[in-house]
């Protein structure tokens, strides 16, 4: 494995741990009323790379799935990351 695939995997695995646990927090503050997370910046950390934290984080803390926003952003993230990641390999750049 190449340096920059090792780079990707910790920023991946990092960023997914990160959202995970920020829809949990945000969910928690819901519960209690408070001050929350605005609903763009947990969708800007789905794209940045965490879209398999936010739909972990959506599915564990049942937070945000009535709204469409993130029923269908979420997914349409996620195949959209899945189809980069496609092109990527397939463009060989990391060989």
């Amino acid at each position: 494995m190449s340096e920059i695939q090792k780079i990707i995997i910790i920023y991946l695995t990092s960023i997914n741990v990160a959202t995970f646990i920020t829809y949990g927090i945000d969910k928690m503050k819901a519960k209690r009323s408070k001050w929350r997370i605005r609903e763009a910046s947990l969708l800007l950390l789905a794209v940045l790379g965490g879209s398999i934290g936010a739909l972990l984080g959506m599915k564990v803390w049942h937070h945000k799935t009535m709204h469409k926003k993130f029923q269908l952003g979420i997914p349409l993230i996620i195949v959209a990351q899945i189809a980069l990641v496609i092109w990527i390999i397939n463009k060989n750049y990391f060989q």
